[in-house]
């Protein structure tokens, strides 16, 4: 049974996306969904689709890996449209079989939201898929910096959404793994009734809880051995620094917003 998520999975590429600072790249990828989030007109889902589409572009990432990275997060797109056109009953009818009544309202909600979700869950792929997991835990621990002179462990949480990142994948093989060996023995998710499958969970879950506290024992082992004591007083091997292109970036989202509200 395949188990496959791309969360962490670098896609290396010469791209200027690629080449822009951490930090930059995920304040206007915030900036951007959050943008998208707000697009409630024709003209402005068109500007939100062509802004996506010009990242993906810049980002020289193929289409089909980011369509994979969300891939996972199809079907909630689809029970969401239908949510929505089923249960919005404003503006005209369009269609009335029974207790089933579809309206112009439910119709624009159902392709408004969903597309509101697909261009920003591609935008949020694409950080994924642009910025190693080491650059985003070094500008997530950057950016939280100041908050260390509040008493909060900045570094420390950077390091478990570093670690995080990091151990998804693995995570994700070894489920598949498990729900193969699983399926081989008799016992898969896919046979037999309700309650046979949700009994069939429970080896699974408990497989993969003893694999993860067996990766959580190996790794607190290695950070023990090489000394690790937090992050006061620590340095970067790679310090970041903000640039033009970076600059460039910035301006560029910010003309998408500015461009959002002239068009509402």
């Amino acid at each position: 049974m395949a188990f496959r998520l791309n969360v962490g999975q670098y896609f290396d590429a010469p791209s200027p996306i690629h080449a822009l600072d951490a930090r930059v790249k995920l304040c206007c990828a915030l900036a951007g969904m959050v943008g998208l989030f707000c697009a409630a007109t024709p003209a402005q889902l068109l500007l939100g689709a062509v802004f996506t589409l010009a990242v993906v572009a810049a980002s020289r990432v193929p289409v089909g890996r980011v369509a994979a990275s969300v891939r996972p997060l199809v079907v909630f797109l689809g029970v969401l449209s239908l949510f929505n056109l089923v249960f919005v009953q404003t503006g005209e009818v369009l269609l009335a079989a029974g207790p089933l009544t579809v309206t112009t309202g439910g119709a624009w909600a159902a392709v408004l939201y969903t597309i509101r979700f697909g261009l920003a869950l591609m935008l949020g792929g694409l950080i994924l898929l642009t910025t190693t997991p080491t650059q985003l835990s070094d500008a997530f621990d950057r950016m939280m910096a100041p908050l260390a002179r509040l008493g909060l462990p900045a570094h420390e949480v950077a390091m478990v959404f570093s670690l995080m990142l990091r151990f998804v994948p693995t995570i994700a093989d070894e489920t598949s793994a498990i729900l193969d060996a699983q399926s081989m023995r008799g016992g898969g998710l896919d046979e037999g009734g309700p309650l046979r499958r949700i009994r069939a969970i429970v080896p699974v879950v408990v497989a993969l809880l003893a694999s993860c506290l067996r990766h959580a024992d190996g790794l607190s082992r290695a950070l023990d051995a090489r000394c690790y004591e937090g992050g006061e007083g620590r340095t970067h091997l790679h310090e970041q620094r903000l640039g033009r292109r970076d600059a460039v970036a910035a301006a560029v989202t910010l003309a998408f917003l500015a461009a959002l509200v002239a068009l509402g």
